[in-house]
């Protein structure tokens, strides 16, 4: 068989560039031709892809004609059209966006924890997790494995890129409205401080000043005071690791970090369980970095982490009040792991077996 042909759908967009950037810097590259796709206004646009000028092509049905693997890095309502019309034109799609993730006939895959899902699409279509959910895919799948996860409660410190660009460009714009003020002046009222500089609350992708603070919000308000993000990571990790009955508790906080998603993580689990256990397990995991020596104050930071594709893990400790029980640290960034790479790497877990 010839080498499948992969497409890129929002190949001009954020996560688009990050997926270019994935495919000019694997050692492997499994495909016969790669397809670049966006809208019609970025149709024409060249992109250099492992040292080949692609042209951007404008999104149609007759697009997908001959393409095996088609990647999705665009909004809901894009993906919600057009992923259909790819499995219909032939290809298996591979959606990073949020429209058809609790799809029952649509598997929710994390290649190091339910690659084998890749193989039941009825609909010809595969959802990628959101970035919350993704950044402790690896580290719980693991230890799941080893242990059974029983309960988790996260709290997730999550980056302004995760509200997209304007999430990005409101917090260095909050930043730069700061910079050269008092401290007395700033730490009165940040708010204040910002309205001063022109800078709107009502032109805020987040409902508080994310400069110098911290947002106990991410997402839209759900039934009984639980925001949109804090449901996917119930929902995702239940179908992700195959437990539907899982126990989940999560608070998301949006933090001043511009890339790369934390999450404070209590697992509970049906079998006995040490730190030293758990280093073993992660160490030997490909994706996972472990860095967990708290005598030299070493653990993993966002800023440590950007721009990284494993997920680095730190801070593990066995719960001092409660039996079978582990609490870490885990950072990932949102733009590779948490949406371009784990794209890409379902996309090459399907290239082996087509």
């Amino acid at each position: 068989m010839s080498a499948p042909v992969l497409a890129l759908v929002g190949a001009t967009g954020a996560v688009g560039t990050v997926m270019i950037d994935i495919m000019n810097t694997r050692s492997d590259f499994p495909w016969g031709e790669v397809r670049l796709i966006a809208s019609p206004r970025s149709a024409g646009k060249k992109i250099n892809v492992r040292g080949q000028e692609l042209t951007v092509i404008a999104l149609s049905p007759e697009a997908f004609d001959g393409v095996d693997i088609a990647m999705f890095d665009v909004p809901d309502e894009v993906s919600a059209q057009w992923a259909p019309i790819a499995a219909e034109r032939g290809a298996v799609a591979i959606d990073n966006s949020g429209a058809f993730r609790m799809d029952a006939d649509v598997p929710l895959v994390v290649p190091e924890v339910n690659a084998a899902q890749v193989d039941n699409r009825p609909r010809g279509i595969i959802s990628n997790p959101n970035c919350t959910t993704l950044s402790m895919m690896a580290s719980l799948g693991a230890l799941h494995r080893e242990f059974e996860l029983k309960e988790l409660v996260v709290s997730s410190y999550q980056a302004a890129s995760g509200a997209g660009q304007s999430g990005i460009d409101r917090l260095y714009a909050e930043i730069s409205a700061l910079a050269g003020k008092e401290a007395g002046v700033v730490a009165g009222d940040v708010a204040e401080a910002l309205a001063a500089a022109g800078l709107s609350a009502e032109d805020s992708p987040f409902p508080a000043p994310l400069v110098l603070n911290v947002v106990p919000w991410a997402g839209s308000l759900k039934d009984d005071g639980w925001s949109s993000e804090e449901l996917k990571v119930r929902n995702e990790a239940r179908k992700i690791l195959g437990i539907p009955d899982l126990k989940v508790s999560a608070t998301c906080v949006r933090v001043p970090v511009v890339t790369t998603h934390s999450l404070a993580v209590h697992a509970v689990f049906a079998r006995e369980v040490t730190v030293e256990a758990a280093h073993k397990i992660f160490s030997e995991q490909p994706t996972i970095v472990l860095v967990d020596d708290p005598a030299a104050q070493r653990f993993p930071t966002p800023a440590g982490v950007v721009g990284e594709d494993p997920t680095y893990v730190g801070r593990v400790r066995q719960a001092l009040d409660f039996p079978n029980t582990l609490d870490f640290f885990v950072c990932g960034d949102n733009l590779r792991k948490g949406a371009a790479l784990n794209t890409y790497e379902i996309a090459e877990e399907l290239a082996k077996r087509l």
